[in-house]
């Protein structure tokens, strides 16, 4: 028999019941399951996968439910709570928790998971073979990626960052698995470590990578620019002191956008037929 070990998938045979429990032939050591993890509990004799962990014993035990990822191979898992003291406890799609070392988290904190954000990571064992979280790296990313096809540009994704940078952010595509890359100059602000965000595709490479973007497009933009004018509006009474004669330095402390952004969405609320302007005031129609 291959030598059974924590961390991986085994095919086993059952041996009996003991109570609330099935036995496994692990060789020269029984192993046991919880009977009640099985929708149909197994017949004497017949082989099952299971996936292998060690108990709080120290033994070495077995569960039917499989995690996402296993020693060697790749997953998504789901942060359940944060420690700030050790890091983060990750929902594996098995029957307990493993934890993402805090060492292996951003050093800023603000950029570390929430509950909730998914970490793409494989499963290691200690000296004693308890099973913890590391992070994929981007070696093992680069392995484990697909081609992104052309016909992706100017459209858009759900991703999730894997790993961060001071030059950018990069994220694996959901469920496709494709490599995103976004300079920090195509952001407002740093996504967190597992963070699911919406990515424009500004560029496909010719190694099958992309390249993306979180700023809105310009027509989102011009919208949400004249939002933020005629919110403004509405809030003064409807008669504000600025135009599009309005020097850039007042247009920026007030609105926090450029000049020729709030032209813009001037000349969309005019165009909507919601203000005029006379004077140098601004007025709801």
């Amino acid at each position: 028999m291959t030598e059974l070990k924590p961390g991986f998938l085994a095919q086993l045979i059952v041996k009996g019941q003991e109570g609330s429990r099935l036995i496994l032939d692990g060789g020269e050591h029984d192993i046991l399951v919880n009977a009640s993890e099985f929708d149909e509990i197994p017949e004497i004799g017949k082989e099952i996968e299971v996936f292998l962990y060690m108990n709080r014993r120290g033994e070495l035990a077995a569960t039917a439910h499989k995690p996402s990822m296993t020693i060697g191979t790749f997953g998504w898992g789901r942060v359940i709570r944060i420690d700030e003291r050790e890091g983060a406890y990750v929902d594996i799609g098995s029957s307990f928790e493993v934890l993402v070392n805090k060492a292996d988290l951003p050093r800023v904190k603000a950029l570390w998971p929430k509950t909730d954000d998914e970490l793409f990571m494989t499963l290691r064992t200690d000296l004693g073979g308890n099973i913890f979280a590391r992070l994929a790296t981007e070696e093992r990313v680069l392995e484990l990626i697909e081609d992104a096809p052309k016909d992706l540009f100017n459209k858009n994704l759900k991703a999730r960052a894997y790993r961060l940078l001071p030059v950018g952010s990069f994220f694996l595509s959901i469920p496709e698995n494709y490599r995103i890359f976004v300079h920090n100059s195509e952001r407002v602000q740093e996504p967190r470590l597992g963070e699911e965000v919406d990515i424009r595709i500004i560029d496909v490479r010719d190694d099958g990578t992309l390249n993306g973007s979180l700023l809105p497009r310009k027509e989102e933009r011009l919208g949400d620019d004249a939002e933020t004018v005629y919110q403004y509006l509405t809030e003064v009474g409807g008669k504000m002191p600025f135009s599009d004669k309005s020097t850039p330095e007042e247009i920026s402390e007030m609105f926090g956008m450029s000049k020729a952004s709030f032209k813009r969405a001037l000349g969309k609320l005019m165009k909507e037929g919601k203000i005029t302007q006379s004077d140098g005031w601004t007025t709801v129609k």
